[in-house]
C-alpha cells in the first residue's frame, strides 16, 4: 500500500446488546490510501456490513476510532457527522433505494438539489454522470422501467454527484446475474481510476474481489488478511 492514508482504523469494535451482548467487531485495525480499490470479504456474519456502516459514520461504534482525511468521526456530534458523511461519502448498496417515482436523472440529481445545489447546476452534473454510466439515454426512465444493472448504474451516479472522497458499496452487484455483476464491477473500477475515489466494497464474489487492489478477509468480527 503506497500513497496518503486517507483512513485509519484503529482498534475499532462493536457489541450489539440484544439483550445478551452479542461482539460483532473485535477491534480491528486498517489503513487505507487515497485513490485505492479494496474489497472486503468472508463469511455472512462476520461483522462486514457492521464495518462498512462504521466507516461511513451511518452507526458509531463500542469502542476505537475512525479518521477521515484527519477527521476523528467519532468526536463529531450527530448533527456534524451527518454533515461530514453527506460532503464526503458516498453509498451504494445491494438494493439501489432509487425513488420510483421519479426519473434516472432526478434520482441521481437528489443528493446534490438536498445540499441546496441549484437545479440546472444540479441537471447538467447528473446527465455529465449517467452519460459516465452508460446511461445517456435513459435520462427520463423511471426506476421500474430500467433493468437491475441499469437501476445500479444510476445508483452509482447518484453516490458521485457531490464529488465525495470515499464510496461504501455493499454487495453492489449481489443482486444482479453474473454478466451483469461484471458490468457493474468494471463500471466502478473505471470510475475508480477516472476520477480518484477510494472506492471500498463488501462483496461475496471472489472472482470480483480478485480484481481489486486489495482484498481485506474478515473472520469472527478480526481481519485475518489485508
Amino acid at each position: 500500500m503506497t500513497g496518503t492514508i486517507v483512513i485509519k482504523v484503529t482498534n475499532l469494535a462493536k457489541t450489539f446488546h440484544m439483550p445478551q451482548p452479542l461482539p460483532i467487531l473485535k477491534g480491528i485495525d486498517l489503513e487505507v490510501s487515497r485513490g485505492e480499490m479494496i474489497c472486503i470479504v468472508g463469511a455472512s456474519g462476520v461483522g462486514k456490513s457492521t464495518f462498512l456502516h462504521l466507516l461511513g459514520g451511518l452507526d458509531r461504534p463500542t469502542s476505537g476510532t475512525v479518521e477521515f482525511e484527519g477527521q476523528d468521526l467519532f468526536a463529531l456530534n450527530d448533527h456534524q457527522l451527518a454533515a461530514f458523511r453527506n460532503r464526503k461519502i458516498g453509498f451504494v448498496f445491494q438494493f439501489h433505494h432509487l425513488l420510483p417515482e421519479f426519473t434516472a436523472i432526478e434520482n441521481v440529481m437528489m443528493p446534490a438539489l438536498i445540499q441546496g445545489q441549484k437545479r440546472p447546476e444540479a441537471a447538467r452534473q447528473g446527465a455529465e454522470l449517467l452519460s459516465e454510466v452508460g446511461l445517456r439515454e435513459r435520462l427520463s426512465h423511471r426506476p421500474g422501467e430500467l433493468s437491475g444493472g441499469e437501476q445500479q448504474r444510476v445508483a452509482v451516479a447518484r453516490a458521485l454527484i457531490l464529488k465525495p472522497s470515499l464510496i461504501l458499496a455493499d454487495e453492489p452487484t449481489g443482486n444482479l446475474d453474473s454478466h451483469t455483476s461484471d458490468e457493474v464491477f468494471s463500471l466502478m473500477k473505471r470510475l475508480n481510476k477516472q476520477f480518484g475515489n477510494t472506492f471500498i466494497l463488501v462483496t461475496h464474489n471472489e472472482k470480483l474481489s480478485a480484481q481489486a487492489d486489495r482484498v481485506i478477509r474478515m473472520v469472527d468480527g478480526r481481519i485475518e488478511a489485508g
